[in-house]
């Protein structure tokens, strides 16, 4: 029986309208007479949802009894029996009830599918296996239900439904998705239009490479070789020369002219590792490409045309970058060199640019590495001694045995110590033992004895083979002998780089730890980096580890210059030449380093000055008014009421006195509201860190606000908190009365709590004018006032110091719209699961 074929409606969130796609394709189908039924669809009481099941046939539920309660789910007998052409099953990532005949809903539908009967299914992008680390990552919420993504893969056809987040997010507030009681948390939780946004990148990416999936495999099933122009890919061929960084830029460009272009950079290692490539060039030219946008690709092939022109076929490439040959005039009798080959070869659907640059006819050579690559002293003596003393006491024992082995095996006895020779000491020792190696034959093996006269000619071709063999085999050994060790050498350069450039690019290594490792790494005692002002200014210490650290370059065994006033010195030995690439790049890194220490320390200062030159003109500005303003008003009751000219009634000496009661009281705020930002400003806020219950701390902070104007919903079953009850007290405080402020009369403040992740965030909704986008964040300065908001009316520290109260405790103070006018104030502070040990334990001031 032929397997069903499997579609899928994929979705980046909730309410997309999967559901209503899957139906309303089956309705297409039905209307043509395909045999369709809906084996599983949730209509979660959306209107229109349910409405679109009116007119398909349903498969009656299954009821599975589950401690004590009764659940449905698909039954999967009752379809098989049924055997419809289509069969509708929602929720594709969906888990079972316990007690089912699969644990997974995937797994009935492979049953289904199994059976020769096609199914139309949906899911969601977040309940992708692969994605659950990135889907929490991005909401904070952990996808329980999950389906592989093998499964989805399979499928014979996926179709994106696709909805902008504000679209989504109004179909949320006009209750389309979510019952009315739920709308405002999940618009405040995982419907906020950054999670939106993120999610539906991960769909439209996941949905771009499935239809890469099926282009590739179409063109490999149908065996289409030709290049389809269905995206823009550049093909950039590098040969690691200089060179490289102009045809990339150029790629770049040609890329950037079109709609989706794409840039791929491949280099051609030969398979036999042997290349003239510099590996540093190579990895500078890796990062370009990559911080332009593009890839970098390495291929093994000895046919270098053939091998760049397989690649561009393979990745369906539109147009190939390659450089003018930097070969002379004269290397083109060796052939026409791999630009023109590729040019010839590419076919009419391969464009191939070349790109002029500097390094034009100027030779291609071997890179400084390749040159100096060294097999080390005692290798190279050994190599003598077996190359000059090997063939003569060889030679010796040769001729005083009293067997005579024959001319041949004389000389492939002394062709093994011209090998072994070059395997230890390289070429020179190699070549110098053919030379003894050929006379030692000529004058004990080769008749007429003891003369270098040759009779026979048939000797004299034998020697010239062996002196032929011995160069030839002496040269491909220490050519490859070379190639290792240099090969080992670069290797352990790259990991080291590669360590230094990841560490110091992340900010992860600070200069002390820096010059640590170049110490470990390089076997010195001590390094230290030594700056001056100028040519004749003193050298100074910037950094240094190790036991006497050099004080000036001359006391250094090794010293590499960074700039002109700028040294790395190493004390403790010589290093080779070899090691001073490396070591150059410690040196530059150790200077970024330093650089992005004092700018850190610059900024910080600049904008401690910068507060601190603001925060005083604003004091003055909120002296020289809202303070006065209360002060006013209580001079001029006690004036009223020490006046003798008046004879007061009991009423009104009672209204002067609740006027000097509430001046007072104001001032009292506002003293306090800039005492409290002045302890921030100047970090002297240390908070008592301890387990909490949320709804001991909220209510406390709602005495001074007016009585029915806040309506609380904190739940029981809240996390316990890690914070400090007086500085949150005073943050829900001040945020509750400015909310309190703006809502018009007879509006409540909600303020509620929920559990998101590792933190509780508590929500104050108000339903005032809300706040504009570009002025959310300038609430949040000290001094500063919404809109008209009168004079006296406190001089604009309030939310200032709620966020300095909170992110000292360790959580964050943020704003959103609310659904329908309004302002939401979102305080999030960490559970006590996720303690903060650096926080010190030490009185609250």
């Amino acid at each position: 029986m032929a397997r069903g074929k499997l579609r899928i409606y994929l979705g980046a969130a909730p309410g997309v309208g999967k559901t209503c796609a899957m139906l309303s394709e089956a309705h297409r189908r039905a209307e043509r007479g395909t045999d369709c039924v809906v084996a599983f669809v949730e209509h979660h009481h959306r209107p229109r949802t349910e409405v679109m099941l009116h007119g398909l046939e349903q498969i009656p539920r299954k009821e599975i009894e589950y401690r004590g309660a009764a659940f449905t789910e698909m039954d999967v007998d009752a379809v098989l029996a049924r055997r419809p052409r289509v069969a509708l099953v929602d929720e594709l990532a969906h888990t079972n009830v316990p007690g089912s005949r699969n644990a997974k809903r995937w797994q009935d539908v492979e049953e289904l599918l199994a059976a020769g009967i096609d199914v139309i299914s949906t899911v969601n992008i977040q309940h992708l296996e692969s994605l659950g680390d990135v889907v929490e990552s991005i909401t904070g919420v952990r996808q329980r239900e999950t389906v592989p993504d093998e499964v989805v893969r399979r499928a014979d056809q996926i179709e994106l439904v696709d909805m902008s987040p504000q679209a989504l997010r109004r179909r949320m507030a006009h209750g389309n998705i979510y019952r009315p009681d739920k709308v405002d948390a999940a618009l405040s939780n995982y419907f906020r239009p950054g999670n939106l946004t993120a999610l539906r990148e991960l769909a439209l990416l996941w949905v771009a490479d499935r239809v890469d999936e099926y282009l590739n495999q179409y063109r490999s099933e149908h065996q289409v070789f030709r290049i389809w122009g269905s995206r823009e890919r550049i093909v950039v061929g590098l040969t690691g020369g200089p060179e490289g960084h102009t045809l990339i830029r150029r790629a770049v460009r040609l890329a950037e002219k079109g709609a989706g272009g794409e840039v791929m950079a491949v280099y051609i290692a030969r398979s036999d590792g042997l290349t003239s490539a510099s590996p540093g060039e190579l990895a500078v030219q890796r990062r370009l490409v990559e911080d332009l946008g593009g890839t970098f690709h390495q291929v093994v092939g000895d046919d270098v045309p053939a091998a760049l022109l397989d690649f561009a076929r393979g990745v369906n490439a539109t147009q190939i970058v390659l450089g003018v040959s930097r070969r002379k005039s004269w290397q083109y009798v060796f052939g026409p060199g791999v630009g023109a080959t590729v040019a010839r070869d590419s076919g009419p659907d391969l464009d191939v640019h070349f790109v002029t640059h500097d390094a034009v006819g100027r030779g291609r050579g071997l890179p400084a590495a390749a040159r100096g690559a060294r097999l080390g002293r005692a290798r190279v003596v050994w190599g003598w001694l077996v190359g000059v003393l090997g063939p003569a006491l060889l030679t010796w024992m040769l001729t005083g045995a009293a067997v005579d082995v024959g001319l041949a095996n004389d000389m492939l006895l002394l062709l093994t110590l011209t090998v072994a020779a070059a395997l230890l000491g390289g070429l020179a020792p190699a070549l110098a033992s053919a030379l003894v190696g050929s006379l030692l034959l000529n004058w004990y093996f080769t008749p007429p004895v003891r003369t270098l006269t040759i009779a026979d000619p048939k000797n004299i071709v034998a020697i010239a083979v062996f002196v032929g063999v011995a160069v030839s085999v002496a040269s491909v050994v220490d050519l490859a002998a070379r190639r290792t060790h240099q090969a080992a050498r670069l290797r352990a350069e790259s990991e080291i780089l590669s360590f230094l450039a990841g560490n110091v690019l992340r900010g992860e290594t600070s200069l002390e730890a820096l010059l640590e490792r170049v110490r470990e790494t390089f076997g010195m005692e001590s390094a230290a980096l030594l700056e001056r002002t100028g040519e004749t200014e003193p050298w100074t210490s910037a950094g240094s580890v190790g036991p006497r650290p050099a004080q000036i370059p001359e006391e250094a065994d090794v010293d590499v210059p960074v700039g002109d006033h700028m040294t790395l010195a190493l004390s403790g030995g010589v290093l080779p030449a070899a090691d001073r690439r490396v070591l150059a790049a410690f040196a530059a890194q150790a200077a970024v380093v330093l650089d992005r220490r004092r700018l850190r320390r610059e900024a910080d200062r600049a904008r401690e000055l910068a507060e601190g030159n603001r925060m005083r003109t604003a004091l003055l500005a909120a002296v020289s008014h809202d303070l006065r303003t209360p002060l006013a008003g209580i001079k001029a009751a006690v004036s009223s009421l020490r006046s003798d000219d008046v004879a007061w009634s009991e009423e009104d000496q009672a209204e002067l006195l609740a006027a000097i009661e509430e001046g007072a009281d104001r001032l009292d705020h506002l003293v306090g509201n800039l005492l409290d930002m002045s302890r921030l400003q100047t970090g002297t806020v240390t908070p008592i860190i301890r387990e909490t219950d949320l709804d001991e701390v909220v209510p406390m902070a709602l005495g001074g606000v007016p009585e029915g104007s806040v309506e609380l919903d904190i739940p029981e079953t809240l996390p316990m908190v890690h914070v400090d009850r007086g500085l949150l007290e005073r943050a829900v405080a001040n945020i509750v009365e400015n909310a309190v402020k703006y809502s018009p009369p007879g509006e409540k403040v909600l303020v509620s709590a929920s559990a998101l992740a590792d933190r509780v965030e508590v929500r104050v909704v108000d339903r005032g004018p809300g706040v504009p986008d570009a002025a959310k964040d300038r609430i949040f300065e000290p001094f500063q006032r919404y809109g008209d908001a009168p004079r006296g009316a406190g001089v604009g520290l309030g939310l200032a110091v709620a966020r300095g109260f909170a992110e000292t405790i360790g959580g964050t103070l943020d704003t959103e719209d609310t659904p329908g006018g309004g302002l939401t104030m979102v305080l999030a502070v960490p559970t006590a699961a996720r303690q903060r040990p650096d926080r010190p334990a030490a009185a609250a001031t």
